[in-house]
């Protein structure tokens, strides 16, 4: 493969380091672990690491990821994070062995889709526990659960919910029981057993590791504290996992010193914000061949700890590098590492290499 810039390196053999250690941690509790492979849009390399590091499932949020998955020939199964669209209720049961749903109407879709293509179809009911994100709400979950027991074709497998991702709610004792309390009245409704509780996302790792995850919880769906070895409630390291598993790589296009505060009259940006300076005088610029087109620029963190992000626009990554450990001359390649948000748009970007490294 012909190197350019940007490109993104990928470190296999990094990733399932990382997810030896946190899989190691479930099992400790009993659970299982799915394996998310969004952030990457489901790489093949990372979902082969993933797989090798003895995942129980790999999850994706898009069936196309899914289904580029399932091409690789990975003998896992394959569980769907985001709720299906009706429209997509074929395409679902022929990709994924298990989904995330919470509506009686999807679920009837995929009851018919199941028995069109003679499959079976597991479903993880979710409740919605105070995040504020996908699941039904508590009181009404007994009814669903009864209501979809009905459906000839899904098998349920339990209840789950997810936490600390649009209401930003942590994963505590009290939220997760009330997760079992949930499902012992589907239980005793319907008399199914509704075994699996799938309690969250890395989020839940702080809780489990403290020894006070209730027992009852037994699966996980595990992406960033795998992936970037990150603590999510705060971004810190997650013990026993590195933070080197992806290395960005762009190039300098441009260097010249400039003052740090622009000079005219300014209004609105490109993208519609009003940006504020500091004023530190005369410094030392550099201008990337990357930008918001790629990434979420925020979420970059020079290796070099004398480089800092300044901006950037649609196509250009701006940096302060007077203080560079190095000259930093045109053409060079600085390297970063991205944080969750930074990696999910590397890899969707078209305009961005992808590059699996072997150390």
């Amino acid at each position: 493969m012909s190197l350019r810039t940007p490109r993104l390196e990928i470190h296999p053999a990094r990733i399932t380091e990382n997810a030896r250690s946190v899989l190691a941690l479930c099992r400790s509790h009993g659970a299982q672990m799915a394996a998310v492979t969004k952030v990457t849009c489901a790489h093949p390399a990372v979902a082969r690491a993933l797989a090798d590091a003895g995942a129980d499932q790999l999850a994706d949020s898009r069936v196309a990821n899914l289904q580029r998955i399932a091409e690789q020939g990975i003998p896992l199964p394959r569980l769907l994070l985001r709720l299906p669209t009706p429209g997509e209720a074929l395409e679902v049961v022929r990709t994924a062995q298990m989904s995330l749903n919470s509506g009686l109407p999807t679920l009837t879709l995929l009851d018919e889709a199941a028995a069109f293509a003679g499959v079976r179809h597991g479903v993880i009911v979710m409740v919605d526990v105070g995040d504020l994100r996908e699941g039904v709400w508590p009181d009404r979950a007994v009814a669903l659960v009864v209501e979809a027991a009905k459906l000839k074709h899904l098998d349920l497998l339990g209840l789950g919910c997810n936490l600390a991702c649009y209401g930003g709610v942590i994963p505590s004792v009290e939220n997760m029981r009330k997760l079992i309390e949930v499902r012992d009245a589907c239980r005793k409704a319907t008399g199914l057993e509704l075994k699996l509780l799938s309690g969250g996302n890395s989020a839940n790792l702080p809780l489990l590791a403290s020894g006070k995850m209730p027992e009852e919880i037994d699966h996980f769906r595990i992406g960033e504290a795998i992936v970037l070895g990150r603590n999510v409630i705060d971004r810190s390291p997650w013990p026993g996992t590195r933070q080197d598993t992806f290395v960005l790589k762009a190039e300098v296009i441009e260097l010249e010193t400039k003052p740090s505060v622009p000079i005219g009259e300014t209004g609105q940006d490109a993208f519609g914000g009003t940006p504020t300076f500091t004023d530190r005088g005369l410094r030392r610029r550099a201008i990337l061949n990357l930008g918001r087109q790629d990434v979420v620029v925020d979420g970059l963190e020079p290796l070099d700890p004398g480089i800092f992000v300044l901006g950037g626009s649609s196509d250009h990554l701006l940096l302060d590098v007077e203080d560079a450990s190095a000259p930093v001359r045109v053409g060079d390649e600085l390297a970063f590492h991205p944080g969750y948000g930074a990696l999910l748009a590397l890899s969707t970007s078209p305009y961005v290499q992808k590059c699996v490294m072997e150390n």
